[in-house]
């Protein structure tokens, strides 16, 4: 089993909670507040209730204001050490204005700010967690992840991460050890989906996909399932075949089911596992294609949801149905113009092999909802329209309209932000087949992101409360790190899916 496989231990810090600070630790790190209009005011360190005395507090807020330190958001400043204080140095991280401070996201994102800085840096500890623990946690947990697993000793980075956070808590704020249980787990979770993405395809292809996931799911009392190729065509998996069988590296489809009390809801989640997309012979442009290692974006997110779920021991029933397949073009792949029978019988034209993602998703989706859930949740890296419409970083999220909007208001809460998206009436005629019962792409590039999820609404049932998450720009940062973010996999929608299900449980 490859590190990249261990689910037994906390991809970050090692935190603990006290009331006040240690003997030992190297670096504390607090919170700047931005002062108002006042030209004359300073900015506002937000420490907790008796955590310095007034001497250590005046010495700092006097630093942090000579060295021009003005409480903007994610800004960082470092000085030394007041004399009396038993750390090394202090860093002060903006948290912005003051209505900012109380939301848990700019918190969650300043931490992330301060993990991604202090590498190098042994022990630290934080009263940024008397504002919220959980979210500082966190966004602590989430900035220390780093993916090296490819990199030899000679470029393997110099400085670690901190091994080990101390998060003060007041009286206000009332920690428990299932709140760092909680955050350590979501964060791991996050963590899981990044290093599935950030794996280059030489190294993750269906059948390894597949097993490391079975692994993983094993570890945790997930029931698995694994159809092979074989199995796949017999039982007339058109979509995935179809897809997949232009690679020498065959298909599979996944399954990890994690079970609630008898009378639990029952959650579907679906998600693309392209572990490489070429395009197919309607080939991609060569700039930028080594970006489509991310294109099992979703289905990382939703075997890391499952996992969740059963660490969490959530009380409803999960069920991830994952198609994997690679999608190269060769003399056994598809060709435009193709017709193939999906999973179910319904037929698809296929007009363009770059569309191969609602194709795998769509059989999977049927599959799923043989099971009766009561929600399906799937998520994708589908379109490049999805950028187009929203940005980088915000996924776009269709389906039943109550449901979208509760996924869409959940993904709120937690920082990821998917936006509710409508499913056009008129659409759907464009994507009309001359020859099949549907085209798998429209004539057009008018509301591509749309289109897509009008596709696969063909084949969800009227009866299943449905969610679509198009993650095409968030699942992957293309760009630096920002927050809690890395460059690469960023493991939204992760968190999303997390609280659709707690929600679930509290209100059915």
């Amino acid at each position: 089993m490859s590190k990249n496989d261990t689910i037994d231990r906390v991809r970050g810090p090692e935190l603990e909670v006290a009331t006040s600070l240690g003997k030992s630790d190297e670096v504390l790190v607090i919170g700047l507040i931005k002062p108002g209009e006042d030209s004359e005011a300073e900015p506002t360190l937000v420490i907790g209730d008796g955590v310095l005395d007034d001497a250590a507090a005046d010495a700092i807020t006097t630093a942090v204001r000579r060295l021009g330190a003005t409480g903007s958001h994610g800004e960082i400043t470092r000085l030394p050490a007041p004399e009396g204080l038993p750390v090394q140095v202090v860093v002060a991280v903006g948290l912005g204005d003051a209505d900012d401070v109380d939301d848990a996201e700019k918190l969650r994102q300043a931490a992330g700010v301060v993990a991604r800085e202090l590498d190098g840096i042994d022990t630290v500890v934080t009263t940024l967690s008397t504002v919220d623990l959980q979210a500082t946690a966190e966004g602590l947990f989430m900035g220390a992840y780093r993916f090296d697993a490819f990199r030899s000793d000679k470029t393997q980075p110099k400085k670690a991460p901190p091994t080990r956070i101390t998060l003060i808590a007041d009286d206000k704020n009332k920690a428990t050890k299932a709140d760092l249980e909680h955050a350590a787990a979501v964060a791991d979770a996050v963590a899981i989906a990044r290093d599935f993405v950030n794996t280059p395809p030489s190294h993750l292809y269906p059948e390894e996909f597949a097993e490391r996931a079975r692994r993983l799911g094993s570890a945790v009392g997930l029931k698995v399932e694994i159809l092979d190729d074989a199995a796949l065509e017999k039982a007339g998996y058109g979509g995935i075949i179809g897809v997949g069988k232009g690679s020498s590296r065959l298909p599979r489809l996944l399954r990890l089911i994690h079970t609630g009390k008898k009378n639990a809801k029952k959650v579907a989640l679906v998600g693309k596992g392209i572990t490489f997309d070429t395009g197919g012979i309607s080939i991609k442009p060569a700039a930028n294609m080594e970006n489509m290692t991310s294109d099992m974006g979703g289905a990382a997110a939703v075997i890391a949801a499952t996992i969740l779920a059963a660490r969490l021991d959530l009380d409803v029933s999960v069920t991830a149905t994952v198609p994997m397949a690679e999608n190269m073009p060769s003399s056994t792949a598809q060709r435009p113009g193709d017709v193939l029978t999906q999973y179910g019988g319904v037929t698809v034209e296929v007009l363009n092999t770059d569309a191969e993602g609602r194709l795998i998703l769509a059989d999977a989706i049927v599959r799923a909802c043989e099971d009766d859930p009561d929600y399906l949740i799937d998520t994708a890296t589908l379109t490049g329209a999805q950028m187009v419409a929203l940005g980088a970083r915000t996924p776009g999220v269709m389906g039943t309209a109550e449901f979208r909007d509760r996924v869409a208001a959940l993904s709120g809460e937690v920082g990821e932000n998917a936006w509710a998206m409508p499913l056009p009436t008129e659409l759907r005629a464009d994507l009309k087949s001359r020859v099949a019962d549907l085209a798998n792409v429209t004539n057009h590039r008018n509301g591509g992101m749309l289109a897509a999820g009008i596709f696969l609404k063909e084949f969800v049932p009227e009866s299943v409360a449905w969610a679509h998450i198009d993650i095409a720009g968030p699942a992957f940062n293309t760009g630096g790190p920002w927050g809690y973010t890395p460059k690469g996999g960023t493991g939204v929608p992760v968190r999303t899916i997390a609280r659709v299900l707690e929600d679930i449980v509290a209100n059915g």
